[in-house]
């Protein structure tokens, strides 16, 4: 797994669309500072080709989650969030442009941490 540094969410968010329209496969809760979240998107970097990501949120202070069997029915046409303030990350269903009104997101999670990792489709 690649650790995502602040410097670069701008360009991971822009390399990924800022996941419109892509797929929650699982979120899965490894320990309670442990979550890893499996998406389905486009990749710019690869022709627009349909990959997996899989994302680890490490040193989490705060969540809110869907269960898995509700992961279909989750409305991605916004894209996510990723925002970087008070030394965490900040990651959200739907598009908000600061840290502070992300709790209104039916799934975020705030973390000290990020890392990722490709998959084939």
């Amino acid at each position: 797994m690649k650790p995502l540094l602040k410097k670069d969410i701008e360009s991971f968010l822009k390399r990924f669309e800022s996941f419109v329209d892509s797929e929650l496969r699982s979120i899965n809760i490894i320990s309670p500072s442990i979550v890893k979240i499996t998406l389905a998107t486009q990749d710019s970097a690869r022709g627009f080709d349909w990959i997996t990501l899989e994302l680890e949120f490490n040193g989490i202070s705060d969540a809110k989650l869907v269960e898995n069997s509700k992961l279909v029915h989750v409305d991605m046409s916004d894209g996510v969030s990723l925002i970087f303030a008070d030394n965490q990350f900040t990651f959200a269903i739907s598009c908000y442009n600061s840290a502070s009104n992300i709790t209104n997101s039916i799934c975020y999670i705030k973390a000290t941490s990020i890392k990722y990792i490709e998959g084939l489709f």
